[in-house]
């Protein structure tokens, strides 16, 4: 049973985004109308995350995909009295009419992770599966900002650029992979090590979305704790092993799909206050970069109107993330470069 004082925070956070949204010089106009599509919207994380886009008030209306069970997500959650209408459709047939007039379009879709499994043997299912989605948005919403969840996100943003430019609707600051979750676990971490209001706390992640490829840059992280090399170098360590610790706390049942949801609903708010126009929405995304020799990357990334503004540098690192950054930097190359070779196939 969802407790009292969670229903009031819930509350007090639709209300706080409609109140911002007031001060934002909204007050004396209607806020944007914005379309959301949720691909994959019946699975593990796209039942949390089409709540969790219920509950924003930036979005007026919410379209939910998926190959089945949508009807019954969408009736469900269209009950909730908040401002958007929501739509389910289900089967490829309703993909063209999901997509239509999408502003943002999030892609938790594929399956998940189970014990044993590498995040190579989910690459061909969630591949084929991206490929077919990307496919359907540059024909029916070619301008919509796309939220990559599926995993291998190092893999599967660019598969997705490759499926666009054969398109000839590629815009590379429309395209993100959600590193959000990487960003979530290293300030819940940090925060509880350094002993600080984790509300507060702030950690720039780098890098890729998969193992060494994450890369916390816990030296910049605010506010500043003096913490031993070896809790720097354990704290790292369980965020890029976040995900595993998930799947095995759930003995095989599952994955991070809550936590995931979350991260994932964070992003897209953060897409669409950039949209309409608020200042200095930063948050750490994977994309197409000229950060590192590498042609993606996960860095801070300015949103704006146009999607990404601005990819911002790394920042000093420490000598132990200098090193951690080159040791991720052959393991995400070949993650790019598999994620291009499938998408030509």
């Amino acid at each position: 049973m969802i407790n009292p004082s969670m229903l009031r925070s819930l509350r007090s956070a639709a209300t706080r985004g409609a109140s911002h949204l007031s001060r934002r010089g909204y007050g004396t106009e209607p806020v944007p109308e914005r379309k959301v599509a949720v691909l994959g919207a019946a699975g593990g994380i796209g039942q949390p995350l089409s709540l969790l886009m219920k509950l924003n008030p930036l979005v007026s209306s919410l379209s939910l995909y998926d190959i089945a069970g949508t009807p019954g997500v969408a009736a469900d959650v269209s009950h909730i009295n908040t401002r958007s209408e929501v739509v389910g459709y289900q089967g490829e047939e309703e993909l063209g009419k999901a997509l239509e007039g999408a502003d943002v379009v999030i892609i938790p879709a594929g399956v998940p992770r189970k014990p044993g499994m590498t995040r190579d043997d989910l690459f061909n299912i969630n591949a084929g599966i991206v490929k077919t989605l990307c496919t359907a948005i540059s024909k029916y919403c070619p301008h919509a900002l796309v939220n990559m969840i599926s995993n291998p996100v190092n893999s599967t943003v660019p598969i997705a650029a490759e499926v666009f430019k054969k398109a000839g609707t590629y815009d590379e600051k429309k395209l993100f992979g959600v590193t959000t979750l990487d960003v979530v676990r290293a300030k819940t971490f940090y925060a509880g090590k350094a002993n600080v209001p984790v509300a507060g706390v702030n950690v720039p992640v780098v890098g890729g979305h998969a193992g060494i490829t994450i890369l916390p840059l816990f030296s910049q992280a605010t506010p500043k704790a003096n913490l031993d090399d070896d809790v720097i170098t354990a704290l790292t360590k369980r965020t890029q092993d976040g995900g595993t610790e998930v799947v095995e706390a759930k003995a095989g049942k599952g994955s991070a799909t809550l936590s995931m949801a979350y991260a994932g609903a964070l992003f897209a708010d953060a897409c669409l206050k950039g949209l309409n126009g608020v200042p200095d929405v930063v948050e750490c995304s994977f994309v197409q970069s000229t950060v590192t020799e590498l042609p993606f990357f996960a860095s801070k990334v300015r949103l704006g109107k146009n999607g990404v503004e601005e990819v911002l540098g790394l920042g000093p690192l420490s000598d132990f993330e200098k090193q951690g950054l080159e040791s991720l930097k052959p393991e995400l190359k070949s993650s790019i470069e598999k994620g291009i070779k499938f998408a030509n196939q």
